[in-house]
């Protein structure tokens, strides 16, 4: 089976918001540890889309990309593209998530090369991320080429609200390879300023 992506307008994540709280909520509830605790009720997930992306979508800083199946929603990830003027070369990878009902069938990895061709296309080389150490995605990460930059212990509760639990920070260049410049040997120390 098929899966197909696509990235919403403002007005496609309005009209398929129900869709998306249904995500997140099952998705908190099987154990994701993206920001969220339990209880997590329903009308907590649609407020997360309608009060957190929605506005930050309609700017145009950040874009949501779905992958549907079977005519569900089976998955999202969101590209964070509201930067600082200073790092206008960079963007964040936030809430990667796949329905329960859909997992270990390669929708994640599917977002994720999705995201990295939309974000090179909008002149992004380099992606961060964060997510919880040891879970299922630190690993499929970095089976993309994220790199390790550290671990934060302690970063959040997990989705009990009982434990805190360290993240991992991590990071891609979607550079092209540039070369390095030459730097030549100094020799004299009299050239050093």
């Amino acid at each position: 089976m098929s899966v197909d992506l696509s990235w919403l307008t403002a007005e496609d994540l309005e009209h398929h918001l129900p869709e998306l709280a249904v995500l997140l909520h099952d998705c908190v509830h099987a154990g994701a540890c993206v920001s969220f605790v339990l209880p997590f009720p329903p009308a907590a997930s649609e407020a997360f889309w309608r009060q957190k992306v929605l506005p930050a979508a309609r700017t145009g800083g950040l874009l949501v990309l779905v992958a549907w199946r079977a005519g569900r929603v089976a998955g999202a990830v969101q590209l964070d593209c509201d930067t600082p003027p200073n790092q206008p070369h960079r963007a964040e990878v936030r809430k990667l998530l796949v329905h329960p009902d859909f997992r270990r069938q390669g929708i994640a990895r599917a977002l994720l090369v999705e995201l990295e061709r939309h974000a090179r296309q909008r002149g992004r080389t380099l992606v961060t991320l964060d997510t919880r150490t040891g879970d299922n995605a630190e690993p499929l990460y970095a089976s993309l080429g994220y790199q390790t930059v550290g671990v934060i212990p302690d970063f959040s509760f997990d989705p009990t609200g009982r434990q805190l639990v360290a993240t991992t920070v991590m990071y891609k260049s979607l550079a092209p390879h540039a070369q390095r410049p030459r730097t030549r040997a100094v020799t004299d120390s009299s050239e050093h300023p």
